[in-house]
């Protein structure tokens, strides 16, 4: 300590002395006589009383100090002078309080930092200072709320996904509501960082951070302390708790919608609340015992009014559940990967010491996992601290948090050197874990023969803390008390140690062995790692023979109760995580063979993945983000679903699993977002000799060319892979080239590769049908469009010359018997792909109308067409595009939107520099559940040459009613700017101009009409941006005068915004006017075009549009008259077929009966509406499928032509790609 520091220090402790020597003797008196502890008032050991008069300040300080610390010490003497209403001297120390707050937020002191072991780790302002923002989920039920509440569950039940909140936003409005709660309970699993969060809160409300408007008044009560608390009215407990009241508490309390009561740890005391339902308190200066007051509160008939934030554990959620009212759950859910490494940057004010620390976290997945606990990311910053301080080498392998806490306790600290007294320690912990009980007097030290001296050394390891105003202690963390409480069970006998854990069954409320925290650090430490820690610790020798009973116990619970496990099982799959006994666990898990399961963090992730590896007869997996509830497989395997999006780290311990699980046969990923960083974690496992997966599904991951490099690389190492399924990503020319490389590798054995790629090029296209010729055991399912050019890419080729659509199927030389071709039962996932903005022209009928995603087309509902409103439910998470105007959502769960295309003049009004910002693309405003949306892919018009584009030149224009606000986009790709995580309003893409550029090359598109009258055809043709909205504006006006579109494919190159055109034609006709300026027009403006008139088409006319500067050509077109239609036809005819021809599964019976391969779900959807019971039965009967569809088409003679319509729908979703192929026939 420097001489400064040395004189500030002293200048500070004569100025506390000096606030008890001004006081008069009455007041001193009086003064210590409050004190809890009496022997300060000057009760001497032989149990004679000094005179308290004759003890000055200096003595007195030095008692207080003594006995509580010198913090505490002035905390227990503010407490003191407000209850005596010494205002003087009150208010000099709470400004003194104020500066002390003020200079520790500028410097810490060099005693600070080189203390070992810090006080109250959980409560000191150090502490709070460091701590990082949560996540948090909101959900208008807690999950397994069904088990909770009736204690069972007789069926599966899709849950909630819920969705993530800030801190600010836990009374605020709920989702499609416009109420706020009233109690707002925070849950969670133990060490999650509940409390200290509560704390935060009524912090950040005092420094006016937090809810300032909302709440006049926030009171702490930390329930804890409040057990040991006599019959009280709630007036005499805000006086008590309160340092200094603002106001009168009848006046405080006289406004009870501006009054917060935060109730930290309501689980932890032994209280029955429903026993208190029949006294509830009905006004707050009633007196009554304190479950009563705290009930009457959470009941709502004391302050109904008034607001409430409550922290409990999750595992204590079903016995306070009835007491609840107006309730709003709100899951905590720990540290987000980048708040850990946050935390540990916090932690190390040194910078080099955090970059240390957390690298050698990073480097211990499981490790680095568990930090998601605030508990745990403390526990190993501690550790990691001490072992810089003493200038030792880094290391922490700790694989499990009883691993961690046995570091901990036993090398940092170390507990051991308590001698003989550990055990009576453990006792005590044990006993208030069966009694309820977190503070213990004295008295109860005394019980277990641990003296005064044991518990000063348990105060200055931190393991203990007091509490002054009660002269109680208790652990740090609850945790903590757990764990030696555990050790307690461990160290006893087998019939004493069962009997221990029958105990804390029941005290725990859970008729569940693995609901207790306490049992789970039980499990770790009847490991082999943990009984050998222990014996090192106790010096003993423990008998694998009795803790191995409590295994069985444990097993025969297993079986008995959790085979197939409900999605309520997290406790359990920890407890046996925690064992890290791969005997045991292949043991235990040996008849297990599927269930459905939700996961949230990446600890469940761990958890799962570990015990997952021990599964031996599970076959499939599936996984839904989002919560989303997808069909599964009739046969065995393991759904697994997540509420929270999947992050690179997420994906990480994911694919782990795979590296190791030798049983797993069928992965299916689909929907779900992977990056390309996931994508590589996924074929690094894959590589791997133990893994035998053979199909991989991957529809709709939202996967890009720059991927198809690591899948090609991974096709030639994994010779198990039999089957791949790539539909409805965007692979491009470049991507699917890469395959065919990677498929045409000796050593790779894939025997089906199912894409849905619209374009290629002739290249590529050579390229499979050579593959084709040299493995014709592989079969490649696609749909494509080939392009004459020279092989350049899809974006860059696009519309060049001809085109032609090609179903190209290559099939194996070999009969496949249908049983050897598990892929043909999931033959509803083939659907074409959406293609770029700029081959509309191409899509099939009907489909640009419908997005297509994982399960394939979805229909908007027109909720007003003229306003282009449409409202359209995604079923599933996954990837979804609407070919119609290039809109593409990536979605984390199943969600209903509203999408209104709107026009720009609409909101140009406001100010908008549009001098140097030019509109890129349609808008849209889009309303959406919050948090659903992962991305939203907003089409753009101008043309990207080259790989790099410049992010900065592209805007997104949010339109809200403070004004125009501009966001950057996350990236920037050819035909789409992408925004992660958005919040909308109406937005679109303007693009930034530069002065320098005064021509902004843009994918423009030519749009030409025609009306038939009896002496000519008239013609009008625009060139307009590839914008969705221009082109609907324009197709709606044409329409109105009987105009009929004739789709042609678009210009041949890139345009430039601002040139001027020619438009010219082959024979003599009149063109007005003969050039066009292309540029951008707001839908609801007239666009221009030009008009031309011909008499007869004879051979065709063609049309050509030049570059008004240089003449080069860039588009040109023939008309015939076969284009022509008169305008009856503009309108298409739908999918079912003129009452006059045959219905469209009539037309193509031989086809549907050859051709379609999962019978069963279109069976279901006829059963009762078209099939009767007995019909179902025979169709189900017949062998094979081409006789179930044969014996199924016997029923149709009778049918009518809605039945038949029935079976069209239930066939189209069914077999989405084969209805698309035979209907473009």
């Amino acid at each position: 300590m420097t001489s400064e520091e040395n004189i500030a220090s002293g200048v500070k402790s004569i100025s506390r002395v000096q606030k008890l020597e001004v006081m008069g003797k009455e007041k001193l008196k009086e003064f210590l006589l409050r004190l809890p502890d009496k022997e300060l008032c000057g009760t001497s050991p032989s149990g004679t009383s000094a005179q308290p008069e004759k003890a000055g300040g200096m003595e007195r300080t030095s008692r207080m100090v003594a006995q509580y610390r010198e913090q505490q010490a002035w905390d227990l003497a503010h407490h003191t002078w407000m209850q005596m209403t010494v205002s003087k001297l009150y208010a000099q120390t709470q400004e003194e309080a104020a500066l002390k707050s003020k200079s520790q937020k500028n410097s810490t002191t060099k005693g600070e930092r080189e203390r070992p072991c810090p006080i109250h780790p959980w409560k000191n302002e150090d502490f709070q200072q460091k701590f990082t923002q949560l996540l948090l989920l909101h959900r208008s039920q807690p999950r397994d709320y069904e088990f909770l509440r009736w204690g069972r569950r007789h069926h599966w039940v899709v849950e909630e996904q819920g969705h993530l909140i800030e801190v600010g936003d836990l009374f605020g409005p709920g989702l499609g509501t416009q109420e706020e709660p009233c109690t707002v309970i925070l849950y969670g699993v133990a060490g999650i960082g509940k409390s200290t969060l509560a704390r935060q809160v009524r912090r950040a409300w005092e420094e006016g951070q937090l809810y300032k408007d909302r709440f006049q008044h926030v009171f702490y009560f930390n329930c804890r302390e409040l057990a040991l608390s006599q019959a009280m009215s709630l007036a005499d407990l805000i006086t008590k708790v309160s340092a200094a009241p603002a106001a009168p508490v009848e006046q405080m309390l006289s406004q009870p919608e501006k009054l917060l009561f935060i109730l930290d740890n309501l689980d932890e005391p032994n209280w029955d609340l429903k026993k208190q339902s029949s006294r509830l308190c009905p006004h707050w200066s009633q007196q009554q015992q304190m479950p009563t007051l705290l009930n009457s509160l959470l009941e709502k008939t004391l302050l109904p009014k008034a607001s409430l934030l409550i922290t409990a554990r999750i595992t204590a959620l079903q016995k306070l559940m009835p007491s609840f009212k107006q309730q709003r759950w709100v899951e905590v859910l720990g540290f987000s990967e980048s708040a850990r490494k946050e935390y540990f940057y916090k932690y190390f004010t040194d910078e080099s010491q955090a970059i240390r620390a957390f690298s050698l976290v990073e480097s211990n997945q499981a490790l680095l996992t568990m930090c998601l606990m605030p508990l745990v990311s403390w526990l190993v910053c501690s550790c990691l601290k001490q072992q810089l301080e003493q200038g030792q080498q880094l290391s922490l392998t700790s694989q499990t948090a009883t691993a961690l806490c046995l570091h901990y306790f036993f090398h940092n600290l170390p507990a051991q050197s308590l001698g003989t007294k550990l055990r009576g320690f453990c006792s005590l912990a044990a006993e208030g874990i069966c009694q309820g009980k977190t503070l213990f007097s004295p008295k109860d030290f005394r019980k277990h023969r641990l003296d005064g001296a044991i518990i000063s050394t348990l105060l200055k390891m931190g393991i203990l803390q007091n509490h002054p105003t009660s002269l109680s202690y208790s652990f740090i963390h609850l945790c903590f008390q757990e764990f030696f409480a555990a050790m307690s069970c461990a160290l006893e006998d087998e019939e004493e140690g069962m009997r221990g854990v029958k105990k804390l069954i029941e005290v725990s409320g859970l008729n569940d062995l693995f609901g207790t925290p306490t049992t789970c650090f039980l499990f770790g430490l009847l490991s082999e790692q943990g009984l050998r820690e222990m014996e090192s610790i106790f010096k003993c020798k423990l008998s694998r023979k009795r803790n191995r009973g409590l295994l069985r116990y444990a097993e025969k619970e297993l079986h008995s109760r959790h085979l197939p496990l409900p999605p309520y099982s997290w406790q359990l799959l920890h407890c046996l995580y925690e064992t890290q006994d791969e005997m045991f666990l292949t043991k235990v898990l040996a008849h297990f063979r599927g269930t459905r399961m939700y996961v949230q963090t990446d600890m469940e992730l761990l958890v799962f993945t570990f015990c997952f590896k021990f599964c031996r007869h599970v076959k499939r997996l599936q996984l839904n983000e989002g919560g989303q509830y997808r069909q599964a497989w009739g046969s065995p395997g393991v759904v697994l679903s997540s509420w929270v999006p999947f992050t690179d780290a997420w994906w990480k311990i994911f694919f782990s699993n795979l590296q190791v699980t030798r049983s797993l046969q069928e992965l299916d990923l689909s929907g779900n977002f992977l990056s390309c960083s996931a994508v590589q974690s996924l074929c690094e496992a894959l590589r791997c000799p133990h893994c035998h997966l053979e199909t991989l599904r991957l529809v709709g991951c939202g996967l890009m060319s720059s991927c198809c490099r690591d899948l090609a690389s991974m096709l030639g190492a994994s010779p198990s892979l039999k089957e791949l399924h790539l539909q409805q990503n965007d692979l491009g020319d470049l991507g699917v080239r890469l395959l065919c490389e990677g498929l045409s590798h000796p050593t790779c054995h894939l025997r089906f590769l199912c894409l849905d790629q619209l374009q290629l090029s002739e290249e590529v296209t050579q390229m499979l049908r050579t593959l084709k010729e040299e493995k014709p055991q592989l079969l490649i399912f696609n749909r494509w469009q080939t392009s004459r050019g020279k092989g350049r890419s899809t974006g860059q080729s696009r519309g060049l010359g001809e085109t032609r659509q090609e179903n190209l199927t290559l099939t194996t030389a070999l009969p496949i018997q249908e049983e050897s071709m598990p892929q043909v039962a999931h033959m509803e996932h083939f659907c074409p792909s959406p293609a770029p903005p700029g081959e509309l022209h191409l899509q099939p009928l009907e489909t640009e109308d419908e997005f297509w995603g994982p399960t394939g087309p979805v229909a908007p509902e027109a909720v007003d067409k003229e306003r282009s409103l449409y409202r359209v439910h995604f079923p599933v998470a996954g990837s979804y595009h609407w070919p119609n105007t290039g809109l593409r959502f990536v979605l984390r769960w199943p969600v209903t939107i509203e999408i209104e295309i709107c026009a720009w003049n609409q909101f140009l009004n406001r100010t908008l520099p549009l001098h140097s910002l030019m509109v890129a693309g349609p808008l849209f405003d889009i309303k959406a559940e919050p948090g659903a949306v992962a991305a939203v892919y907003l089409p753009h018009f101008v043309a990207i040459e080259g790989e790099h584009v410049d992010i900065s030149l592209f805007q997104l224009a949010h339109f809200k009613e403070e004004g125009i606000i501009l966001e950057k986009p996350a990236r920037v790709e050819p035909h789409y700017t992408v925004l992660e995580n958005p919040s909308f309003s109406p937005m679109g893409v303007l693009l930034r101009m530069i002065r320098a550029a005064l021509c902004i090359p843009i994918i423009a598109t030519v749009l030409l009409y025609h009306h038939l009258t009896p002496e000519e055809v008239v013609f009008h043709l625009y060139l307009v941006p590839n914008d969705c909205s221009i082109r609907k504006a324009i197709d709606d006006e044409e329409k109105k005068f009987q105009f009929v579109r004739i789709h042609k494919p678009p210009p041949l190159s890139p345009l430039y915004m601002g040139s001027r055109y020619a438009v010219s034609g082959s024979e003599k006709m009149e063109i007005i006017p003969e050039e066009l300026e292309l540029c951008y027009r707001s839908p609801g403006e007239s666009q221009l075009f030009s008009e031309f008139y011909v008499g007869h088409l004879g051979s065709g006319i063609r049309l050509q549009i030049r570059d008004k500067e240089d003449e080069t050509l860039v588009w040109e077109t023939l008309v015939k008259s076969g284009d022509l239609r008169p305008a009856a036809a503009a309108v298409p005819p739908g999918l079912i077929d003129a009452p006059a021809l045959p219905h469209f599964v009539d037309q193509h019976r031989e086809q549907l009966v050859a051709r379609v391969t999962s019978v069963d779900p279109v069976l279901d959807q006829l059963h009762g509406q078209v099939l009767s019971n007995e019909q179902y039965e025979r169709v189900r009967a017949e062998r094979t499928k081409p006789d179930q569809m044969r014996k199924l088409f016997s029923f149709s003679k009778s049918w009518d032509r809605a039945c038949k319509d029935q079976l069209y729908r239930a066939l189209k979703e069914t077999h989405p790609h084969l209805i698309m192929e035979l209907y473009e026939k």
